[in-house]
């Protein structure tokens, strides 16, 4: 498991996110204070506090290049 800091801070950036996300085939996890949460799940995002960083844990197997370099934009 690898975890980064990540900023949704707009609607817009939410929605390119789980597009992003979505084409990987392993688990995304978001975690603000006590909440876990899906990452794939627009409607799980939006229930977070999304002005503040975001912790997101990836649970890939293997090498994770493609899945970071496609999240660079959102890493904080």
């Amino acid at each position: 498991m690898k975890s980064v800091k990540i900023s949704l801070n707009s609607i817009d950036k939410v929605k390119s996110f789980v597009n992003d996300i979505a084409r990987f085939d392993a688990e995304f996890d978001l975690v603000s204070g006590r909440y876990v949460i899906d990452a794939k799940s627009i409607m799980g995002i939006f229930s977070l506090d999304i002005s503040q960083p975001i912790t997101l844990n990836i649970h890939a197997e293997g090498d994770d290049t493609d899945i970071m370099k496609a999240l660079e934009q959102y890493i904080i």
